[in-house]
């Protein structure tokens, strides 16, 4: 598995080892999730920007439009 070495101020590593224990998982996995978790919303923020303008001419100016349809 490749690895990626990162500098973290002292507060974020107390606030990851805090969430870790509470966790019961190490800094690592507890990291590796929020990175995968940000990616894909990063996606997902893409793929909603590349879609807007479709959303837009087919009527769907807001969430609540697109959900009354399709919820």
């Amino acid at each position: 598995m490749p690895s990626l070495t990162i500098r973290i101020d002292e507060e974020l590593d107390e606030t990851l080892t805090r969430l870790a224990e509470a966790q019961q998982r190490s800094k690592s996995d507890l990291v590796r999730t929020m990175l995968r978790r940000e990616a894909a919303l990063a996606e997902l923020r893409r793929t909603r920007a590349r879609l807007k303008p479709y959303a837009e001419q087919a009527g769907y100016l807001t969430d609540e439009d697109f959900f009354r349809d399709f919820s």
